[in-house]
């Protein structure tokens, strides 16, 4: 593609020789080492390292010029614009072009995974071909969870979207982390509707307060939606007023959900252990839905997936009969094994204060024994959480055991120290199997187990080292070890 048709709109090129506009770009990126000849490197100022820096190499491997927010000294031309990942991410758009026909995107702290699995279930269930993007990788008919960035870099982003669209996938929901939106990675994706779904203490080591972040989840709404588009919004969280009245300022058709939904309401919830009977009403009518997930949580989740699938186009009695055929999202709330007596053991993704409270919360009522936990905090990342979590699990659970998530650079027994802080009846078993081991061989009648933190993941990030590791299969090895 020549460099004017990339730049139309973006870049001014009028003062550039005219051979510039002519220059034809084999490819984009912001990774020096993935440059090649006739490409186009992004030099973008990092949190870790500048782009600058690498110039000179991504220019020695091929790349016929640079886009940079300052003039760099190098032998190619240096294309200077007010924000280069904007520029990245709208040229990546016009580069790849094709997406799939219905694309919608959910934020917030909590629930992003199971509202795009949801989503991408209930869509397949009305008869499109559809796909998911996000913390477990990709799903659609022709992947299985093919590993990416909760959301990717827009390089990766927009050749996916391409993939999906070429392989008949014509309507995709996607995960948008505040990372993403801060960075402005999903810029350029062709939205039809967005959702919110909830805001808890998360990533305080990248932003600076509280409101900063829920700024960055908001560029979903009030920068990157089209104008007069469905903002699913879900109505019975703490944020959720700040929520509506930004993408009510920014003209979309507010939709809201929950038990002070208008759009779905939210009547009536009766709990079970495998499963939850809601009463939801819509537009005058009233929908019994036996959802087979447990969580109080999930409720909120299907609400504002059945919301995003009936904003872009299925009807009513179709969404909502769907739910009923829902599977959870992997390491969700995820039921791995259960002994002979029934006590259940579960894997959890909670990582953050707000998602270790609810899904505490959430099997409560139908525990009728203890509600035993095995959590860690991971390292290199917000260390206020730390203590939160440990006075949670000290509060909620019967029985917390302190151990190692994903330590990464830090020493181990220094994060549990801190967790512990506010867990003073915790239990400290650092090794993550052990503690499995000792949690299961706990299990009795009526017990519920939670090993939270990990979820999906199939490894434990020790240093610069990923050793294999599964929630899932420590709990089965206990349970054939302590309840055969």
């Amino acid at each position: 593609m020549k460099l004017r048709d990339l730049a139309n709109g973006l870049v001014e090129l009028a003062d550039k020789p005219a051979a510039l506009g002519d220059l034809v770009i084999s490819g984009l990126t912001a990774d020096s080492r993935k440059a090649g000849p006739g490409m186009l490197f992004f030099a973008l100022s990092g949190v870790k390292a500048d782009g600058a820096s690498f110039v000179a190499d991504a220019v020695a491997r091929g790349a016929s010029a640079v886009v940079a927010g300052q003039m760099l000294e190098t032998d190619v031309p240096v294309l200077v614009v007010d924000n280069p990942r904007h520029v990245l991410s709208m040229m990546a758009a016009r580069f790849y072009g094709a997406q799939p026909e219905t694309m919608v995107a959910v934020t917030g702290t909590a629930g992003k995974t199971s509202v795009a699995s949801f989503v991408r279930q209930i869509w397949a269930e009305a008869g499109f071909v559809s796909a998911q993007i996000g913390t477990t990788g990709v799903i659609s008919p022709k992947r299985q969870g093919e590993g990416l960035l909760t959301t990717p870099d827009p390089v990766a982003l927009h050749a996916l979207l391409a993939e999906l669209a070429a392989e008949g996938v014509t309507h995709a929901a996607m995960e948008a982390s505040s990372h993403g939106l801060d960075q402005s990675r999903l810029d350029g994706v062709r939205l039809k509707a967005a959702a919110f779904t909830n805001l808890g203490r998360d990533h305080m080591d990248y932003h600076p307060t509280v409101e900063h972040y829920m700024a960055a989840k908001m560029r979903l709404f009030d920068t990157l939606l089209p104008k007069g588009a469905p903002a699913v919004i879900y109505a019975d969280d703490e944020w959720s007023g700040e929520a509506i009245r930004v993408a009510r300022a920014a003209g979309h058709d507010v939709l809201t959900v929950g038990r002070a939904g208008d759009f779905l309401t939210l009547k009536r919830v009766e709990h079970f252990r495998h499963h939850q009977m809601a009463e939801i009403h819509h537009q005058g009518s009233i929908y019994e839905v036996d959802l087979p997930l447990a969580g109080d949580f999930q409720i909120a989740n299907a609400l504002v997936a059945a919301g995003l699938v009936m904003a872009t186009g299925v009807a009513a009695p179709v969404a909502l009969k769907a739910l009923e055929r829902l599977k959870g999202a992997a390491g969700r709330l995820e039921l791995v094994a259960q002994t002979k007596t029934g006590a259940l053991a579960y894997v959890d993704y909670a990582h953050k204060p707000d998602a270790l409270e609810k899904v505490l919360t959430a099997v409560r009522p139908f525990t009728s024994g203890r509600i035993i936990t095995v959590f860690g905090c991971g390292g290199d990342r917000d260390r206020g959480k730390r203590p939160i979590m440990g006075e949670i699990a000290d509060r909620l659970a019967d029985i917390a055991i302190v151990t190692d998530d994903n330590p990464r650079s830090e020493v181990a027994a220094d994060i549990r120290a801190e967790v512990m802080a506010g867990c003073p009846k915790g239990i400290e078993i650092g090794d993550r199997a052990q503690a499995i081991r000792a949690a299961v061989a706990m299990l009795a009648t009526g017990d519920t187990l939670i090993v939270a933190g990990k979820g999906h993941e199939e490894g434990q990030k020790i240093g610069t080292v990923v050793l294999p590791f599964s929630d899932h299969i420590e709990i089965r090895k206990a349970m054939e070890e302590f309840h055969p």
